[in-house]
Formats: C-alpha cells, sequence, structure tokens
C-alpha cells in the first residue's frame, strides 16, 4: 500500500540569510543542527529579527524525514508519515502542508496541547545551512503515534536519525524497526547530522546492529561513524555494518553499494548552491522512491542526484511542481 513509511520530528522551518560573522559571533557551529530550548529559540529570533535587522525569507513545513516523504508523494509514490504535533496553528499549519502534499499521517483532529516545533534555518552566503531546532511536542513522540497496519503496508520503513536525541523517540524508532523486520519491510536509516552521530553513537549502533538494510549519510556524518577521514575506508567499513548504503559526497556525487553489489561512486553534475538545506532528505526521498517501483542502486542514484541538484540552486527544503515535471521528464 505504501511506497514507504516514515518517522521523525514534525518541525515548520522558518528561514533567515546571514553572514558567517553573524555565526562565529554568537559560537554557532556552522552547518550543524543544535537543540534549543523555547527561551533560546527566542532570544535568536530577537537577534536575527531586532538586532540585525532579518526578515524571514520563507517559512514552510519541515522535518527532515517529513521532507523526503513529500517527494515521495510528488513524484507518484504513496508515502505515510508518523509525526506528532500540537493542538496549535503552527501544528495546523503542518498537518494542512502533509495532507496537501498527499502524504498520509497518524495526525487526529484531537491532537494533544502543546507547542508544535520549529527549526530556525540560517543559510550563510556560501549556501551551507545551520540549524537550531525547538522539537516542542514532537520530542514527545512515542510508539502510541507509530500506525502498525500502515507500516506492515509499505515496502520500506525510513528512520530518521533526530529520533536518537528523545528518549520515547527512540523507543518508537526500535519498535517500528522491529515490526518492520518481522513483517519483512526493508529498514532505511539516515544519520541525518554530525552532530547526532557524535553525540548519540551508542544509540546508532543499537540501530544498525539490530538490521539495517539502506543506510544514507553524507560525508561528515561518515567520518564520525566510521573514525576515519578516507573515504576508501568509510565506504568499507559502512560496508560491513549494513546490506546497502549511500554516502553522499557534495557536489562530487555519492558512493552507493546493494545487497551482493560492490560499492560503486557515481558522480553528481556540479551546480552553483544557493542554499543546501534538505539536499539529504530529498536525495533519499528520491532514492527510496525510484528503489521501492524497481530501479537499479544506479539509476536510483542518478534521479536522486538530480533531484539534490535542483533543489540546492534555491531557497527551501522542498521541491515546487515545476521542479519536479523536470525531475519526471528526465
Amino acid at each position: 500500500m505504501y511506497d514507504v513509511y516514515g518517522i521523525g520530528n514534525a518541525l515548520v522551518d522558518s528561514e533567515y540569510e546571514v553572514v558567517d560573522s553573524f555565526l562565529e559571533s554568537n559560537h554557532y557551529q556552522k552547518g550543524s543542527m543544535t537543540l534549543v530550548d523555547a527561551q533560546q529559540r527566542a532570544d535568536l529570533i530577537l537577534a536575527l529579527e531586532r538586532e540585525h535587522n532579518l526578515r524571514k525569507t520563507k517559512l514552510s513545513g519541515g522535518g527532515s524525514a517529513a521532507n523526503s516523504m513529500v517527494i515521495i508523494a510528488q513524484l507518484g509514490g504513496k508515502a505515510f508519515y508518523s509525526c506528532k504535533v500540537a493542538n496549535d496553528l503552527t501544528g495546523d499549519f503542518f498537518v494542512t502542508d502533509l495532507s496537501t502534499a498527499g502524504v498520509a499521517t497518524n495526525l487526529k483532529s484531537n491532537r494533544e496541547p502543546g507547542v508544535t516545533g520549529e527549526c530556525i534555518s540560517m543559510i550563510s552566503p556560501d549556501a551551507e545551512r545551520t540549524l537550531m531546532t525547538h522539537l516542542g511536542i514532537t520530542e514527545n513522540l512515542s510508539v502510541k503515534d507509530l500506525d502498525e497496519t500502515a507500516l506492515k503496508d509499505a515496502s520500506y520503513l525510513y528512520i530518521e536519525g533526530y529520533l536518537v536525541s528523545s528518549p520515547t523517540a527512540f523507543e518508537a524508532a526500535l519498535t517500528a524497526q522491529r515490526i518492520a523486520k518481522q513483517a519483512g519491510v526493508a529498514v532505511s536509516l539516515t544519520l541525518s547530522d554530525m552532530t547526532m552521530v557524535e553525540n548519540f553513537r551508542a544509540e546508532f549502533d543499537t540501530l544498525i546492529d539490530r538490521g539495517v538494510d539502506l543506510l544514507f549519510c553524507n560525508e561528515d556524518e561518515a567520518r564520525i561513524c566510521t573514525q576515519s577521514n578516507n573515504r576508501e575506508d568509510m565506504v568499507r567499513i559502512l560496508g560491513q555494518r549494513v546490506g546497502s548504503f549511500a554516502l553522499t559526497c557534495g557536489g562530487d556525487g555519492a558512493y552507493v553499494a546493494g545487497h551482493n553489489q560492490p560499492p560503486s561512486f557515481i558522480k553528481a553534475s556540479r551546480v552553483n548552491p544557493v542554499d543546501t538545506t534538505g539536499a539529504g532528505d530529498i536525495f533519499a526521498g528520491t532514492f527510496l522512491y525510484h528503489l521501492a517501483n524497481g530501479s537499479s542502486i544506479a539509476a536510483a542514484t542518478q534521479q536522486a542526484h538530480r533531484a539534490a541538484a535542483l533543489l540546492v540552486q534555491k531557497f527551501g527544503a522542498r521541491l515546487d511542481n515545476k521542479d519536479i515535471g523536470k525531475l519526471i521528464l528526465a
């Protein structure tokens, strides 16, 4: 019934264009994701909008795995997303956004009171994104937010790596992994962010050791995961730990490997990036859609490269219908 069943955070994204000196003066690690509380989020917005006279360039539905599920639906696939939003206006925005995109969810009208999660994305002149995330109610994602029937009816389970920072969300990810394996559903996992890998290595090791059929990561995440700076060593170590993987290396391309298929490097076409927010999400979603619909690893990678290249040439973490048309006609 579904190509992919995703589980991850539900966030609404606010984007700001900043200069490197702003990040440096506030001691933000460029290119990383940092979890903040409600007061820290308010202080950051105050600094951006009042002290530096910056304004939001875009407000949109977000969440890493949510972005992946949206492009699956845009490409004509069927996606289900398990997440958690509050019964507030931001939550209403998120629910409507996913529904309009054609993504099925566990979200009902009787949502819990609280604050829906938000992510502030700061875009540097070199197109790198630095994320400050207030999880809000999504931090309480739990096993009760899973839809076991939908999960068992999917070709792939896709687990967002950011979930490892919450004990209840991590438990939900492990439970989803167990249900998927028992039902013969392939398990895919994204490492999501280098700071997540650095700070929650034990949780990622648990997920991988319990069985991951397909792993997504970028070079920074792979470097920390494998404890190596050498690409060949990264590829070798990942191949020993998981059945298949896609290791993206920015604009260069990606190392990919499938079950019983040796790793290969598939080049990407060079473009001039404007904003790299969501590039990994769009790559993973496109990759999974094509795999679920019978494409080879190589063909899925080529399509994923095209999608990511279109995304980074504009602001925002998702593609519009015009972009999707280009992908479908390619």
